[in-house]
């Protein structure tokens, strides 16, 4: 009933639409916090790609991966998509691919997904590669003198990826990882977790997690007096972390888009128009505050598609197995595509295209997000 809805929303006077974009989002579920935000951004993007029409067709996919398969099954066979905007939630996503893949339809995902441009041909990232962002915190953790770092993520690929990355960054650095404690997205209590954590006597705490739910060991930390740094993923910079975790996340530090933050910005930033013109619109539409990076990825992958639709109409027409295909092709040859977070520049090596430019760090100061310099 809610996918029924939801897409009468969506394609309201745009019946005869000539390209279908699907729309895979988290609207329930713990990844909620995140797919709320997409599902807004489309309301406020154009109805057309150059002169032709085009229709959004948004899905929920309830943060679960049975699901999250089932709807990609449905736009490839049921509503002949042209394109898909792939789930914010890895373990969705990741599932995803694969169903795209098998369509043969180019799927964008709106979360860090690892991609092997070579075995997932289908398959593109419009976040920030996790190796990136968690890089920048490395270095961040190696200025600050800190030697060794508590780690608590999600017990899931997500918690698995940022595991990987600060070790791979944190090693070389000098960086000692004490522990590997996870806890599940739906889990309401994490104590027995951070006790362990804390008798490492960590320097900072790494969280690997996201949305609402990776407040949770920031609120179990505050609560057993820590004060020292507690470094978080990309994935929970939304104005909901804040809110569930209230004076617990203060101080909380994330790598993130520069979106966030664009108003900050220096001058000469590449993306810091574009940023700063996005937020304007998103927040008088949705109020002062309600900014985040997700709605931000949402932009930016429509973009990537609006810019690889000339090319793919020179070969076929929406609609067809051949348009999609071109689809793919020419989303694999973008260049200079000035996103909210990043300016893309995809090959067949490289099916996210971004570079330093798309990350910045930020911390919570009075309870919002804060650049920090």
């Amino acid at each position: 009933m809610r996918f029924a809805l939801f897409a009468l929303l969506c394609c309201a006077g745009t019946a005869l639409a000539d390209i279908t974009v699907g729309v895979s989002v988290s609207m329930t579920g713990p990844g909620a916090s995140l797919g709320q935000p997409i599902s807004n951004t489309f309301a406020l993007l154009p109805k057309s790609i150059g002169s032709e029409a085009v229709r959004y067709l948004l899905m929920d996919d309830a943060s679960d991966p049975t699901s999250g398969a089932k709807v990609i099954n449905r736009f490839a066979t049921e509503e002949k998509v042209d394109v898909i905007i792939g789930s914010s939630t890895v373990p969705v996503a990741i599932g995803q691919g694969g169903a795209a893949s098998e369509s043969r339809i180019a799927l964008l995902a709106l979360c860090p997904i690892p991609i092997d441009p070579a075995k997932q041909a289908y398959v593109f990232a419009i976040p920030q590669p996790v190796p990136l962002m968690i890089a920048a915190v490395a270095e961040h953790m190696r200025a600050n003198n800190v030697k060794n770092v508590g780690y608590i993520g999600f017990a899931d690929p997500w918690g698995d990826l940022n595991l990987k990355a600060i070790t791979a960054s944190g090693t070389p650095a000098g960086l000692k990882i004490t522990t590997n404690e996870r806890f599940n997205r739906n889990d309401t209590s994490v104590t027995a977790q951070v006790l362990r954590l804390l008798s490492t006597n960590p320097d900072a705490v790494f969280v690997g997690g996201a949305g609402t739910p990776g407040a949770l060991p920031h609120i179990a930390l505050n609560e057993r007096g820590f004060k020292k740094p507690v470094y978080n993923t990309h994935g929970v910079v939304n104005r909901e972390f804040i809110r569930v975790g209230g004076k617990g996340v203060e101080g909380a530090i994330a790598p993130t888009g520069p979106v966030v933050v664009a108003e900050q910005l220096p001058a000469d930033h590449p993306l810091k128009q574009v940023g700063t013109e996005f937020l304007k619109r998103y927040e008088a539409a949705y109020g002062a505050g309600s900014r985040n990076a997700f709605a931000g990825y949402a932009y930016d992958a429509v973009a990537v598609i609006s810019a690889a639709v000339p090319a793919a109409l020179k070969l076929a027409k929406p609609g067809s197995a051949e348009f999609r295909q071109a689809m793919r092709d020419s989303i694999e040859s973008v260049k200079d595509v000035r996103g909210t977070h990043a300016v893309y520049n995809m090959s067949p090596r490289d099916h996210t295209g971004v570079d330093e430019r798309s990350r910045v760090l930020v911390r919570v100061e009075n309870g919002d997000w804060k650049l920090v310099r």
